[in-house]
Parts: structure tokens; sequence; C-alpha cells
């Protein structure tokens, strides 16, 4: 069984997923749109797609497509989601599942509705440090876990400049100063994605930012928002709490490590840092930093990723770390490339088969939820001066 896809959005980043859904065998054909026609023609002549439609509204009205991928703006995926699921397309969305507590309910009722398939395309799902976390988790080799941190550390200066002016155009500055914690999903994603658990309550603070390039200006920015970063603490089910940072200006090196973790339990703790990770228990430490590093499957100066910041191409090169499982993946992925630290291959994977299957994937619409909207709601606690306020839930999704 096989489905034809449509890409929603040709920019930077949905080109790395447009190859591999092509290569998937349970993908047939590939379309794609843009509100920029040219940029979705020169992505349909490079992958060697099958074609362009005019317009998203063309797309979702084709009876050729079955399921569309959206790699748009960070803000306007909850109504894209909604259009499409409406019209009777599977989805996969990038991060963040959207951007408001009111979207989110929607999706999850349009999801329950029409028995389609939602995915949200989480990286960190598949972040090594989650991936050995999880497993060591299921064997319960940390005793009772207390406590996690998530960390997402990506400087503006390192590759975020170029993206938001290859995105935003002339007014790039106001998307540019898209608010932190409304992006959590790489932080919590990979603390939840192991620690099967949800927040319940949070308290976060947000720091102003001091550069004054019209970044992160209240007067500039289309979200209100002037901080450049933040960090939430968040109490979990069952007890427990983890910690995230979401820091866009700040010294350390994201091309090497954007997104790190940190697992503590009353057996046995987890740390990774930028370049190293180290298991822990009460007898000693034990270096797992060859487990966890990924080898690259396409050279930075690849000309395929020409238009690619060059502090921003280590997340669309790196290949599959020791810790991850490839047996389950088609054999079509072994010579494509890869991205953010191992987990393109997956994400692609999940999503596929579970649309050919109609079994949920890993990150579907009630696990989604669990991942973004921590960080509405600590986004609102930080405005509010760090008010600890309760975090909604959705619950599991039916069936799982």
């Amino acid at each position: 069984m096989t489905f034809s896809l449509g890409i929603v959005g040709a920019g930077q980043f949905s080109r790395r997923f447009a190859t591999l859904f092509l290569a998937h065998p349970g993908v047939h054909e590939v379309h794609v749109t843009d509100l920029l026609p040219e940029r979705a023609e020169r992505l349909a002549a490079a992958e060697g797609l099958s074609g362009t439609f005019p317009s998203y509204e063309a797309m979702l009205e084709s009876r050729a497509v079955d399921a569309v991928a959206v790699f748009t703006q960070r803000w306007t995926h909850g109504p894209l989601v909604l259009r499409a699921l409406n019209a009777g397309k599977h989805v996969y969305s990038a991060v963040p599942m959207a951007v408001t507590t009111q979207e989110i309910a929607a999706i999850i009722d349009a999801v329950r509705a029409t028995g389609l398939t939602y995915m949200m395309g989480e990286t960190s799902q598949y972040n090594p440090a989650t991936v050995h976390a999880r497993n060591q988790i299921a064997e319960g080799a940390f005793g009772r876990l207390f406590y996690a941190e998530g960390d997402y550390v990506h400087d503006m200066d390192l590759g975020f400049y170029d993206a938001y002016r290859y995105s935003g155009g002339e007014n790039w500055k106001a998307t540019a100063s898209y608010p932190p914690l409304l992006y959590p999903t790489h932080s919590v994603g990979g603390v939840l994605g192991a620690w099967r658990t949800h927040a319940v309550s949070v308290s976060a603070i947000g720091v102003r930012d001091e550069r004054g390039d019209g970044v992160f200006d209240k007067e500039v920015s289309q979200f209100g928002n002037d901080f450049s970063n933040a960090t939430a603490l968040f109490e979990v089910a069952g007890g427990g709490s983890f910690r995230t940072n979401e820091f866009r200006r700040v010294g350390y090196p994201s091309h090497i490590r954007e997104s790190r973790f940190r697992f503590f339990g009353t057996d046995a703790s987890m740390e990774q840092l930028a370049t190293v990770s180290f298991w822990q228990d009460k007898k000693g430490v034990t270096d797992i930093t060859e487990l966890l590093e990924p080898k690259p499957t396409l050279a930075p100066d690849d000309p395929s990723l020409q238009h690619i910041a060059p502090a921003l191409r280590a997340a669309f090169t790196s290949g599959s770390a020791p810790v991850h499982d490839r047996a389950r993946l088609p054999r079509a992925f072994d010579r494509l490339h890869n991205g953010h630290e191992g987990s393109h291959h997956f994400l692609a994977d999940d999503f596929v088969t579970a649309v050919n299957t109609r079994t949920l994937p890993s990150v579907n619409a009630w696990v989604a939820a669990r991942y973004t909207l921590p960080g509405i709601v600590a986004h609102e606690s930080a405005r509010q001066g760090g008010v600890r306020m309760d975090i909604p839930d959705f619950g599991d999704a039916p069936g799982a």
C-alpha cells in the first residue's frame, strides 16, 4: 500500500524531507506548493518530484494528494493542519504543533472526528540521548526517575539571522522575535520522549534582550516579544520535575549540539554536554559519548546545502548513532542524507508507516500536545513574572 504526498512550503528544511518521502517505498508521488512559485518549481526540479500546485487550496482540493507535510512558518502550522484534516488529508507537521491552546484542541478534535493520521515531526524524539534514556527507563535502570533537564541552546548569530532573512522577507525582524518558549518541543520533547509522563504545572522566567538591533524588540515584534532567553520549571504527573532552557543569546557551540539532556533517578543518572555524555550510578561513571555520537552522511560543503547558512549545516548532515536501531528503516534510506542527530530517517518512516498501516505514529496529536502546550503556558507564566500556572492535558491517544 502506498500514498501520495504534498509538501507545503519549499524552504530550506522541506527539501531534506522531500527526498526521504520520495525514496520511501510507502510513497508513490510527492508534489509541492509554496507561496513563492519559483521556490516550489526549484524544489520539484532538484528532487525529481511529481509536480507543483499553484496554491495550498489547489493541493487540498486535488484527489491526487492523500497527505500533506507542512513545512511553513512556525505560527502558521495550526490553521494549515486543520484545513488539511478537514479536507480529508493525513498530516505531517513540522514543529511546533500550534501556538495556542485552542488550536491544539481543535487539531485533536479533528483527528478524533476524521480518523486521519496526524504526526508532528519532533526531532528530539530520536535524539540519541532521548533514545538511550528511553531504553534505560524501559529497563528500570534509573530506578525512580524524579528529575530531568532539556536544553535547546541555539544562538541567533549561528545561522538564525540568515534563516529568518530567507523566510521572513523585508520584515524578517518582526518574525525573528518569535518567543523562545513557543518553540518548546526540542527541549520538552527530548525529556518527555523518554520519560513517560506529562507536565501539569510550570513557572517560567524570561530574559529581555539587550542587543538593540531590532530583533526581540516589542515595538518591532509580530508577537510583542522581547524575551530572547527563557527558563521553565515543570511539575510532572506522578511526582518529580524537569527544567528546560530555550536560549537564543548564548555563548555555546550550537553548531556542535543544539539540544542536550540530563536525567536523574534514584539508582542512576545520565548527562549530555556539547561533546561528551556520561552514564553514572553509585559505583562510578561510564563514558557513553561514542554510543550517542551520530556519524555524518553528507559533507557540509555538499552542493545541495549551498543555500543553507554554514552554521546550520550540521543539523542537515548528521547520520545515525550506534544507539539508533536502523533495522526497521527502508534500505533506500541507507545512502541518503540524515539530519538533526539522526532523527530525519526515523520521523519520515514513522509517518509513512502510520498512514499505510493506520496505526498511531510516535508523535501523534496527543503526544504532540504534551510536547507543545507546556511551552505555550510557560510563555504566559514568563510574561506574568514567573507565576505558577496549571497546564491542561488532553490525555492519551485512544488505544495508546
